[in-house]
């Protein structure tokens, strides 16, 4: 359909006189709960301290902040002490991959970050700070999040589209001395590992004897092979809209050409219906469909985690037919593969040491932390831990801050 007949008068009912809704709200209004919840935003500032008369007054501001500010000139560190600096995160968008909807700019990402934040203190105790900016160069992206730096103690991308994503990231976290985290990625990753490593303690394999498809080599799918071949597995396959990544494709940018370098040890080309006939796992991240002969062309005893949403690559119900364990991005069916399990308490414990970093080796620590947590619960449907389990974030916390110490990250 054109564009000219969603507009024509005389296919919509719309005039001047008669105008359209504003576009920021979509037909139902008021009446989807969504609405009345969002009205004057999610988040506000709260004070930590009282603010009760004159001599209050004297301590907040001035003259009595001039001598913190002084001691903290004197000894750079104690802004750690004297600020909020030791528990506060920027969770930073340039609005260009939110969600399911794309590229929709600053403003309108701003719900999803208010979001955010409200998550990172409901469930970490981290006091975040949405920030969307309008721009999308990677070095204006990259100096104003390194000039608004020292005003907190980590850095959380969000929703930045890829590749520039990767770029970000990585100059981020050459220049800056804390915690820089693209959630869309390592999220993402620690908690798929953590799923993993349950599904395959239920069907008896071990990492390094499965073959593993990825659909997606976006942010999701680049860190979710990082992480499995960090953990041991060795026959990652990852696709894209071209098919499998092998180093033969002339039409790779050069992250995926460090992803085809690094994974698809058997040199196998072809579409996702050609490399996922006979693979144990399937991942998927891209939103593509994928027919459920595929999945019954899987090995027996499959793993499927089609976590693209609203919706999935594969319907749960249809993957259940042929797949042993089936995991999704949705909170309506079992086994929800939600971020909300790792970023918080990832923050909370390189936070809690003043880590310099985040590592891959801090990484697998939350993921090994959060798998651990079902234990004799563990079940096809029970897989991972609910993020309403209040052992999640300091289980996770822990081993994030344990494993920076142990390499020699953590200030404290």
């Amino acid at each position: 359909m054109s564009t000219d007949s969603l507009t024509d008068s005389s296919v919509t009912g719309l005039s001047p006189s008669n105008p359209a809704p504003p576009p920021a709200v979509p037909v139902g209004g008021e009446e989807d709960p969504a609405f009345p919840f969002h009205r004057g935003g999610k988040l506000e500032v709260a004070s930590s301290v009282p603010l009760r008369g004159r001599d209050d007054l004297s301590l907040a501001y001035t003259p009595g902040v001039a001598r913190v500010c002084t001691a903290i000139a004197d000894s750079p560190e104690l802004v750690h002490d004297y600020t909020w600096k030791s528990r506060s995160v920027a969770v930073v968008t340039d609005g260009t991959a939110v969600l399911g909807l794309g590229d929709i700019g600053p403003e309108a990402a701003l719900p999803v970050m208010e979001g955010k934040a409200l998550l990172f203190k409901k469930f970490g105790g981290v006091d975040a700070v949405p920030i969307c900016l309008d721009c999308t160069d990677v070095d204006e992206l990259v100096e104003t999040v390194a000039r608004i730096a020292p005003a907190f103690g980590g850095i959380n991308l969000e929703d930045i589209s890829a590749p520039r994503c990767f770029e970000v990231e990585r100059r981020l976290r050459d220049r800056l001395d804390i915690p820089v985290f693209h959630d869309d990625q390592h999220g993402t990753a620690i908690v798929v590992l953590a799923a993993l490593t349950n599904a395959l303690e239920l069907t008896r394999r071990k990492p390094v004897d499965i073959r593993v498809v990825i659909s997606g080599a976006g942010a999701a799918g680049v860190a979710v092979a990082a992480i499995l071949l960090a953990a041991g597995v060795v026959n990652i396959v990852v696709t894209d809209r071209g098919g499998a990544l092998h180093p033969g494709r002339t039409d790779l940018n050069p992250i995926k050409q460090t992803l085809a370098l690094t994974t698809n040890p058997t040199g196998v080309t072809g579409s996702l219906s050609d490399v996922l006939a006979g693979a144990d796992v399937f991942i998927g991240v891209s939103g593509g469909q994928v027919q459920e002969e595929l999945v019954a062309a899987m090995a027996p005893d499959a793993i499927v985690f089609a976590l693209a949403n609203p919706t999935p690559e594969v319907h749960p119900e249809v993957a259940a037919r042929h797949a042993a364990v089936v995991a999704t991005g949705r909170s309506d069916y079992p086994n929800q593969i939600n971020n909300v399990l790792a970023f918080p308490g990832v923050f909370r414990g390189a936070l809690d040491v003043r880590a310099t970093g985040i590592s891959e080796a801090m990484k697998l620590a939350a993921a090994q932390a959060l798998a651990g947590l079902v234990g004799g619960d563990l079940a096809a449907d029970r897989i991972i831990p609910s993020p309403f389990d209040a052992r999640v974030v300091p289980a996770v916390a822990a081993a994030v801050a344990d494993a920076a110490r142990a390499e020699g990250l953590a200030r404290r």
